[in-house]
């Protein structure tokens, strides 16, 4: 007796191994399935007196050359920013939005 179950239990020790190589160079052979992921974009509309928080400033644009786009000096405490396809008078320490301008 002990010696059918020993070797029933070395059987299934070599045979599991096998069985599951067999799982996986089928799952090799089959199409790959894609995924596809949307991206949604959302535009955001700005408005004067939005508070931005500081993650949103840090993925701003800031316009040094104000000039080329025709836009008064920032007065102190403030800069002009680039989002999207408009420009924003922010203050630096609060981050509320004073002026937008349309960029063309």
């Amino acid at each position: 007796m002990k010696k059918i179950f020993a070797a029933l239990l070395s059987a299934s020790f070599l045979l599991t191994p096998i069985a599951f190589a067999s799982q996986a160079s089928a799952a090799e052979h089959r199409r790959p399935v894609i995924v596809e992921k949307k991206v949604v974009v959302h535009k955001y509309r700005w408005t004067k007196g939005h508070r931005m928080t500081a993650a949103e400033r840090r993925h701003m644009a800031e316009v040094r050359d104000y000039r080329r786009y025709r836009l008064s000096p920032p007065p102190r405490g403030y800069r002009w920013v680039r989002a999207d396809n408009d420009f924003l008078l922010i203050g630096i320490t609060s981050g509320i939005v004073s002026s937008i301008i349309a960029a063309r």
